[in-house]
């Protein structure tokens, strides 16, 4: 079994839940008890891992974690004072283009990683979705890494740097990382709704712009899958009469609900994303040294808006019945290995790659060499940008366009 991952709502190794879904509103579901019709839970951890971690493999994988982590934050502090600050006292929309361009190149490295270098075999399946929609996109949370596998969609699509992901708050204050989150607008909760809601809907009311492109991903189980987790899990569905899952946690419904009300005038549609894994869920280091999963597979499922109900109870009631569907396709793909409909989106370009990755590493050279041996002044200019990111991301602010008395805004203004 994987090694469990705090509260999460996704993203991030430890990601967090907006919200619970309360036992009032449960029952409001289904106030019918019924006996619990206990489940075994899924687990993998009896299955021999897919590569030994060798010597080379290793090594290899520290090169490429020290090259992310060096490239990520010569990357940060060179472009982000640029794209988030000048740009953005301009415009919003054209500061949040810039951002997620440059930022995008950087995070298609990851991609690169898993599928040219690790040779993780990544195989989509259900439907094929357009490439310019915005769009509310839910999926089930496995393991501490599932969201680094979004990016492998979001990148065959156009929109990696559009990826935004609600976190726990504490994750902002990590080196480099939580810079990272601030620059890219990612929602940091505290994981109490009545703190919570109000966060969210500022943050929400910001993202209502239509021309910008928008992929905001929840987890709605909240933490990711143990089996401990599940049984707790298969209790409180037999004490409050809801689906007793096998493969997934009962899904929150506030958190996703008050995404989908706040954009739902601007969203084209709702992604129902279902990740599987062969043969072992894989940890972040998993990843890194390429030991596992041999073989990711993401089903995918377009709903249109007006297929989800719009009343809250009703919204809800529908979101678990979903984790329903999608328990029961994890059964199938557990038995078959694999999902239906699969071949729904062809392989990443090892030359776009490869071409990304030289720039980044262009770029970072630059970036390093100007700031240990040309002028002082970039020294300086370092400092500030270190200064920046740090103050902004503790009091999440962001700069204001086009505003005469303040540079800067508080969370209740955030743009």
């Amino acid at each position: 079994m994987t090694k469990p991952c705090s509260r999460s709502i996704n993203g991030f190794c430890k990601m967090s839940s907006i919200n619970g879904c309360t036992s009032m509103e449960s029952e409001c579901l289904n106030g019918n008890r019924k006996e619990m019709d206990v489940r075994e839970p899924f687990t993998l951890k009896d299955l021999p891992r897919h590569r030994h971690l060798t010597p080379l493999r290793a090594f290899r994988g520290v090169a490429c974690l020290v090259i992310l982590l060096s490239t990520a934050f010569m990357m940060i502090v060179y472009w982000a004072p640029v794209t988030t600050l000048l740009l953005r006292l301009v415009s919003v929309h054209y500061s949040r283009k810039a951002t997620s361009f440059l930022f995008a190149t950087w995070l298609s490295l990851w991609p690169f990683l898993f599928e040219k270098i690790n040779k993780t075999k990544v195989v989509f399946s259900g439907e094929t979705v357009p490439t310019e929609e915005r769009v509310l996109l839910f999926a089930n949370h496995r393991t501490e890494v599932d969201w680094m596998y979004l990016w492998d969609l979001a990148l065959r699509k156009g929109h990696l740097g559009y990826l935004k992901y609600i976190l726990k708050s504490s994750l902002m204050k990590l080196p480099i990382f939580g810079w990272g989150f601030h620059v890219l607008e990612f929602i940091a909760v505290e994981r109490k709704w009545e703190i919570d809601e109000s966060i969210m809907g500022k943050k929400l009311s910001s993202f209502k712009d239509s021309r910008d492109p928008l992929w905001l991903v929840v987890f709605p189980e909240g933490t990711d899958y143990t089996e401990k987790k599940c049984i707790k899990s298969q209790q409180f569905a037999s004490e409050n009469g809801l689906p007793i899952l096998k493969n997934l946690l009962i899904p929150k419904t506030k958190g996703f609900f008050a995404c989908l009300e706040a954009l739902s005038n601007s969203l084209d549609a709702v992604y129902d994303v279902t990740i599987g894994y062969k043969h072992h869920c894989p940890t972040f280091i998993d990843n890194v040294f390429g030991v596992d999963p041999s073989e990711v597979h993401i089903h995918v499922q377009r709903v249109l808006l007006h297929e989800i109900p719009t009343s809250e109870t009703d919204a809800a009631k529908w979101l678990i019945e979903r984790f329903r569907l999608k328990d029961q396709l994890l059964s199938d793909f557990t038995a078959l290995g694999y999902f239906p409909n699969q071949g729904t989106e062809g392989d990443i370009s090892t030359l776009m790659c490869l071409v990304k990755f030289f720039v980044v590493i262009v770029l970072t050279s630059i970036f390093m060499y100007l700031t240990i041996f040309s002028s002082v002044w970039f020294k300086i200019y370092v400092a500030f940008s270190c200064a920046y990111l740090s103050f902004t991301t503790y009091f999440s602010i962001l700069p204001s366009p086009l505003s005469a008395k303040a540079l800067f805004c508080g969370k209740s203004k955030t743009l």
